[in-house]
């Protein structure tokens, strides 16, 4: 494939305007994706290995309670509905982002 800049657009493909080299727009590599930005409760932004501390008492199921102001340890961003996962006093957690904030 042509690596020329000089490009022609068409609604369905591509042509070089050098070499006359004609490719569809759908082969075209794509952007690449932005870097994911996780943001704690007061618009800090976080990143691997970020100490956090929950800003209010999460329920984990049955009787067990985490309290707000505990810190966790190192945390690491993940993709999915829960941004943050660590341990917060002993217990391996998935945490929102919104409900930290950064140490």
């Amino acid at each position: 494939m042509c690596e020329m800049t000089d490009v022609l657009e068409f609604p369905t493909r591509y042509e070089c305007v050098t070499c006359g080299h004609e490719w569809e727009r759908a082969a075209l590599p794509d952007a690449p994706a932005a870097a994911r930005v996780v943001k704690d409760a007061h618009g800090n932004v976080l990143a691997d290995g970020d100490c956090v501390i929950l800003i209010k008492d999460l329920k984990l199921g049955g009787s067990q309670v985490l309290k707000g102001g505990s810190k966790s340890k190192p945390i690491r961003l993940v993709d999915g509905d829960h941004e943050i996962d660590c341990k917060v006093e002993g217990i391996a957690v998935g945490l929102k982002a919104c409900f930290v904030k950064k140490a």
